[in-house]
C-alpha cells in the first residue's frame, strides 16, 4: 500500500510537505503525477569559446569571480532593479560573464571557486557574450550529476523553496522504491490495444526519459489516462440519471401557439429543432438533463421560456437561475411580458431584496402560490423550498461553481428536468466530451435580420477620432456602452478607473447624459441605471464588465473597450453580443494601448477577424491551454495536467470509445478486469473530498 503522507518519506518531514502542498503535492500519488512542464537536453556540455549567441547551452564552468550590488532606493523607481549579482565563469577555454536582477539570495548561494552548470541563451554586451539571468545549479561535490547532467532532464514548476534538483531527487528515490507497489489504473486489454507502457514503466520515462521517444510515449500514456478516466465518469453519471424518475408533462399544442403569437419574431428553423429536443424530453418518465448552447444572442432565452411555460401549464414549479441580478431582473421582465394573461404566478428572488422581501418570496414558493421563479444564487441556500418543481433553468451556466449548479435541481422532491445553457460556444466534439451526461442542443444560427457587428481596433493615438465617431452615432440617436478594467484608480496610468473616466466622458460628451455603472454598486441603483438606458434618458453607460451579460438594450449599438488587452477572448465576444441586440449596425470599438504583448495582438487580431463564438473558442482553448479553459466547464470531472482536448482530438474520440465499450457492458465496473478502473475512481473522488474539506 503506497504511503498517503509525504512528509514519512526520507528528506522531506512536515515543512517540506507544507511547501509540497502548495504545489497541490499531498502523497505520493500526487508526487508521481507532478510531470515536467519541459525538458533540457544535458547530453551535451560545451566550452565556454564554443558558445555562440541566442543559441541554447549547456555549460559546467567554476566561479571565477563575483560581484553583488544593492541599488539605491531612489533609483529603483525608474528601472524597477533592486540589486544585481554578477559572476565570472571561467573554463580552460576561456571566461564568461552570467548576471542576475532582483535575486540578491543568490549572493549567500553561490560562491568563489564553486562549480556551476548554466542552461540559457548567450546575448552579446559590448563585444563579448554574456549570460543574463540563466537558470543554474550547483554542482554537486562528490561530482554526482546523474539526474542533472549527461541526459534529457525534466524541468519542473517550483515554488523558491524548492530546487530542481531536489524534486528531481524525490521523484527518483520514491519511484524506485514505491513503484512495485503500483497498481495500474487502466486494464491490461486496453493498454494491450493501445500499445501503451504499464504505469511503472510510463512514469519513469515521463519523469527520467532515456530518449525522446520514450518521453513521447510516456506522455501519451497520461494524456490517454486522463482523457480515459473523464470519460468513464461521464458516462457513468449518464447512466445513473437515466434510471431516475422525473415528472411527465404533457405539451399542449395551444400553449404553444398562444407563446408563439406573443412574440415580435418567428423562431428560426435552429430554435424550431431544439424545441423539438425538449418536448421530447419533458414528455418522458425521466428527467431532462439538457445542454442548451449557441452563440450570444442566438434566442436560447426564448427556447427556454417555452419548456418554463409548459412546466407552469403541467401545474409545476420552473426555476430559471441568472449569474448576476441584472440578467434576473431582465428574464423576469422577458417572462412577465410573454405571459401575461396566461394566468402563471411570477416572482422573483435575489440576495438584494430586503428580508420582508425575501421572507415573502420564499413563503409562496413553498406552498404553492409561485409558478415561475427568477432568481440568483439566492434560489439555492438552504432555506428556499419549493412545493413541487419541475423545472430547473440554469442559465449562462458556466458562471456558477460545480457545487452550486447541482443544488438547484436538488430542490425537487423527484428529480425535476434540468436545461442548462451557456454562450460560452464550444466545439461539438469537445462539449458532447465534457458534457458527455447531458443531452445537447446547439442553437447554430442567429435571428433573421440581425446585423453582424463591425469590430474596429485602433491605438491611443487614434482616440478623437474614435470619439467623433461616437458623438455621430449619439447625434443620430443610438446609445453607447463606454467599458473600462477597472473600478478604482489604479497606480498604474495606464489603465483608468470607471469613476474618472465617467467625469472625463461627460466633460468630453458635454450634451450627452451618461452615468457610470458597476458590480458593486446597490442593486436598487443598478436597476434605475438600466431602466433609464432601456428608456433613452441615458445616452452612455460607463461601466465595467458588469454588463457582459444580463443588458439587452437595442438601441446601444455601440461599445468601446478601453484596454482590450485587460480581457480575455470570451469576455471580448460576451461584450460584443451586448450590441448585437437589434436590426440596427452594431458596432464594436477597441482602444488599446501602444505597447501589446505578442498574445494580446494575437487575441484582439481575433476578435477582429471573425464574430463565430465556436471558433473564438477554439483559438481560446489552443492559446489558454485546456487548464483555464476547462476549469469552470468540467462539472468535476479530473483535472487535466497534460491533455488538451482541442490538440488531442484523436486521442479523445479512443478515450470515448474504450469509455463508452466499458460503461455499457459493465455499468457498475464489477468485472475482475475493471477492478482498477474502480478503484481509481474511487481514490479520485476521495483525494477530490479531502483537498475540498
Amino acid at each position: 500500500m503506497l504511503p498517503t503522507e509525504l512528509r514519512y518519506l526520507k528528506g522531506i518531514g512536515p515543512k517540506k510537505a507544507e511547501v509540497f502542498a502548495r504545489l497541490g503535492v499531498r502523497n505520493i500519488k500526487d508526487l508521481f503525477y507532478y510531470f515536467p512542464f519541459r525538458y533540457e537536453d544535458r547530453r551535451n556540455l560545451k566550452k565556454i569559446k564554443e558558445l555562440k549567441e541566442k543559441e541554447t547551452a549547456l555549460l559546467k564552468a567554476r566561479v571565477a569571480a563575483r560581484r553583488f550590488k544593492q541599488i539605491p532606493y531612489f533609483m529603483r523607481a525608474k528601472t524597477h532593479v533592486r540589486d544585481i549579482f554578477e559572476v565570472v565563469l571561467a573554463d580552460d577555454t576561456g571566461k564568461i560573464n552570467c548576471v542576475w536582477f532582483n535575486q540578491g539570495w543568490l549572493a549567500d548561494k553561490i560562491k568563489v571557486n564553486d562549480e556551476i552548470i548554466i542552461y540559457g541563451k548567450p546575448a552579446v554586451k559590448g563585444s563579448a557574450l554574456q549570460f543574463v539571468s540563466p537558470e543554474f545549479e550547483l554542482a554537486t561535490r562528490d561530482g554526482d550529476d546523474s539526474l542533472n547532467l549527461n541526459r534529457i532532464v525534466p524541468v519542473y514548476r517550483l515554488c523558491p523553496s524548492f530546487t530542481q534538483k531536489f524534486l528531481r531527487k524525490t521523484i527518483f528515490s520514491s519511484l524506485a522504491e514505491f513503484k512495485v507497489q503500483l497498481k495500474d489504473p487502466l486494464p491490461f486489454d486496453i493498454r494491450k490495444e493501445k500499445g501503451i507502457p504499464n504505469i511503472a514503466k510510463g512514469l519513469e520515462e515521463i519523469h527520467f526519459p532515456v530518449s525522446w521517444d520514450e518521453a513521447q510515449t510516456a506522455r501519451e500514456r497520461f494524456i490517454f489516462e486522463e482523457l480515459f478516466f473523464s470519460q468513464v465518469l461521464v458516462y457513468l453519471r449518464k447512466a445513473r440519471r437515466s434510471r431516475q424518475l422525473g415528472p411527465v408533462f404533457k405539451i399542449s399544442d395551444e400553449l404553444v401557439k398562444r407563446i408563439k403569437s406573443k412574440l415580435a419574431f418567428v423562431l428560426t428553423a435552429s430554435q424550431e429543432n431544439v424545441l423539438s429536443d425538449i418536448f421530447a424530453d419533458l414528455a418522458k418518465g425521466y428527467p431532462m438533463h439538457r445542454l442548451l448552447q449557441g452563440d450570444v444572442g442566438c434566442g436560447k432565452t426564448v427556447v427556454a421560456a417555452f419548456a418554463i411555460g409548459i412546466c407552469a401549464d403541467n401545474k409545476r414549479q420552473a426555476a430559471l437561475m441568472a449569474p448576476t441580478e441584472v440578467l434576473a431582473y431582465q428574464h423576469h421582465r422577458t417572462l412577465e411580458k410573454l405571459f401575461s394573461g396566461f394566468g402563471f404566478k411570477i416572482d422573483i428572488l435575489l440576495s438584494g431584496l430586503s428580508k420582508k422581501q425575501s421572507e415573502a418570496a420564499r413563503e409562496k414558493l413553498k406552498n404553492g402560490e409561485t409558478d415561475i421563479i427568477i432568481g440568483t444564487h439566492a434560489l439555492i441556500q438552504e432555506e428556499v423550498e419549493f412545493k413541487d418543481l419541475g423545472l430547473a433553468v440554469i442559465d449562462e451556466q458556466h458562471k456558477f461553481g460545480v457545487a452550486q449548479r447541482a443544488l438547484l435541481p436538488k430542490k425537487g422532491k423527484i428529480s425535476p428536468h434540468c436545461l442548462v445553457m451557456s454562450a460560452t460556444p464550444i466545439p461539438r466534439s469537445l462539449a458532447l466530451s465534457i458534457y458527455g451526461d447531458l443531452d445537447l442542443s446547439v442553437i447554430k444560427e442567429l435571428p433573421k435580420n440581425r446585423i453582424p457587428p463591425k469590430t474596429i481596433s485602433v491605438k491611443e493615438g487614434k482616440r478623437k477620432e474614435i470619439y467623433k465617431f461616437l458623438r455621430e452615432r449619439l447625434v443620430e440617436g443610438r446609445q453607447v456602452y463606454i467599458i473600462y478594467p477597472l473600478i478604482e484608480e489604479s497606480e498604474d496610468d495606464d489603465y483608468k478607473s470607471v469613476e474618472l473616466m465617467y467625469k472625463k466622458i461627460s466633460r468630453e460628451f458635454n450634451g450627452f447624459k451618461a452615468a457610470k455603472f458597476y458590480g458593486a454598486m446597490k442593486h436598487e441603483e443598478k436597476i434605475e441605471i438600466i431602466e433609464k438606458f432601456r428608456n433613452k434618458t441615458i445616452d452612455i453607460l460607463v461601466c465595467t464588465t458588469v454588463v457582459e451579460v444580463g443588458v439587452n438594450i437595442e438601441n446601444a449599438t455601440v461599445m468601446l473597450v478601453e484596454n482590450p488587452e485587460k480581457f480575455g477572448l470570451a469576455q471580448l465576444h460576451q461584450l460584443r453580443g451586448r450590441v448585437q441586440r437589434s436590426e440596427l449596425q452594431p458596432y464594436f470599438v477597441l482602444i488599446s494601448s501602444d505597447k501589446l504583448s505578442e498574445e494580446a495582438r494575437r487575441r484582439i487580431g481575433i476578435i477582429e477577424a471573425t464574430n463565430d463564438g465556436f471558433k473564438i473558442a477554439e483559438e481560446d482553448l489552443l492559446m489558454r491551454g485546456p487548464g483555464d479553459f476547462f476549469g469552470s466547464l468540467q462539472h468535476g470531472l479530473p483535472e487535466l495536467k497534460l491533455a488538451n482536448p482541442l490538440r488531442d482530438m484523436e486521442v479523445l474520440h479512443q478515450a470515448r470509445k474504450f469509455a463508452y465499450d466499458v460503461i455499457k457492458n459493465d455499468p457498475q465496473l464489477e468485472k475482475a478486469q475493471n477492478r482498477c478502473i474502480r478503484e481509481h475512481l474511487a481514490w479520485e473522488l476521495l483525494e477530490k473530498d479531502d483537498s475540498n474539506a
